[in-house]
């Protein structure tokens, strides 16, 4: 390509993210939040624009042999590496199984890229593939492909690893961020913040009459059951960074409806609360790894619900809220006293290198 064709093909272009405003990357741009959604769309979306990237959706959906196939791909840089109920390797091997089940497709095959730290423990790192492996066996996939690089000494964090999986979609499942539809029940499968508060407490050395572990899991199966009850499943969400209020007000958004939600029937428990308290976090914004959130038709809501309730990952689900005609894009929640409040997008960094 000749450098007139190069300048032709760049002329009118700049940094669509305000430099001016951010000279550099903040860690609030890998929270999960509005600067990180800003980043996306601003900058990665009309780079890299196509039909299969664009409902950002936890994976891409592409056709394959006259099916559907779900592609995701994440990256984890937990600190620290073990907390309590799991570590790097299981959350790694988790979060990426649970973005498939969240595009609605059974998991299959995994990838996993290790990037080291000159000096990490070999002991540690035979346990992050121990876990990995017992994870791996747990959510029954398998690990067919990776990659190694170590970094120089200062030059990393012990251990970052990014894993990439694939798996298949059934006929008549059909789940797209755009689905959620006015009338939708919205579902979500237990407490929240566990994850979250799990790693702060050891963060900040908090100890508690409970000891909070995080709820990593990968939850495939759970989804699947849900299936069995009803294909009239229309928004899967697993609300990782930035929590539950974030998750939610990324699909009113991309849905352009409204979700009203209810404070009591979010489940929270009183360790968490305190930790939060503690900490001056919002339980709404606290990073999951093993809750997922189901906009499901209402006529189907009840057998979804029941099916879950079966299920060990499901047993404490409820309804927390619905789809509405009202304030599209945005999400309103009924407080314990009554009252009524707008519950925005994490806009900062709440918790970093949470996953």
């Amino acid at each position: 390509m000749d450098n007139k064709t190069i300048a032709d093909r760049t002329a009118g272009l700049s940094c669509p993210i305000p430099i001016t405003e951010y000279k550099s990357v903040l860690l609030a741009h890998g929270g999960g939040g509005r600067l990180t959604q800003q980043m996306i769309r601003k900058m990665f979306l009309p780079s890299f624009q196509n039909a299969f990237l664009e409902p950002l959706h936890d994976g891409a959906v592409v056709p394959f042999n006259g099916g559907r196939m779900a592609f995701t791909t994440d990256s984890y840089v937990v600190n620290p590496i073990v907390f309590p109920g799991g570590d790097i390797g299981e959350l790694a091997v988790n979060g990426t199984v649970n973005d498939l089940a969240m595009c609605g497709a059974r998991p299959l095959y995994l990838s996993a890229a290790f990037i080291i730290e000159e000096g990490f423990p070999m002991e540690d790192l035979w346990r992050v593939v121990l876990s990995m492996q017992a994870a791996a066996r747990k959510a029954d996939v398998a690990l067919v492909t990776g990659d190694t690089k170590v970094v120089d000494r200062g030059k990393g964090d012990k251990i970052f690893i990014n894993t990439s999986g694939v798996g298949m979609i059934e006929p008549g499942v059909e789940i797209h961020p755009k689905r959620a539809k006015v009338g939708d029940k919205i579902i979500l499968n237990g407490p929240i913040a566990l994850h979250g508060i799990a790693i702060m407490s050891v963060r900040e050395g908090l100890e508690f009459e409970t000891r909070i572990e995080s709820d990593t899991a990968a939850l495939h199966d759970l989804v699947m059951t849900m299936f069995q009850a009803s294909r009239e499943i229309h928004v899967l969400r697993d609300p990782t960074r930035g929590g539950l209020a974030t998750a939610l007000n990324e699909i009113a958004e991309t849905a352009r409806v409204g979700i009203s939600i209810s404070e009591d029937r979010i489940l929270v428990g009183e360790e968490v609360k305190g930790a939060c308290e503690i900490l001056g976090l919002d339980p709404l914004y606290v990073a999951n790894e093993g809750k997922l959130i189901a906009f499901v038709d209402p006529d189907a809501a009840d057998r979804v619900l029941d099916a879950m309730r079966r299920h060990p990952l499901g047993k404490e689900a409820a309804v927390i809220g619905e789809v509405v005609d009202d304030h599209a894009g945005t999400v309103v929640m009924k407080s314990r006293i009554g009252g009524r409040r707008v519950v925005d997008m994490l806009s900062g960094e709440q918790l970093p290198r949470i996953c």
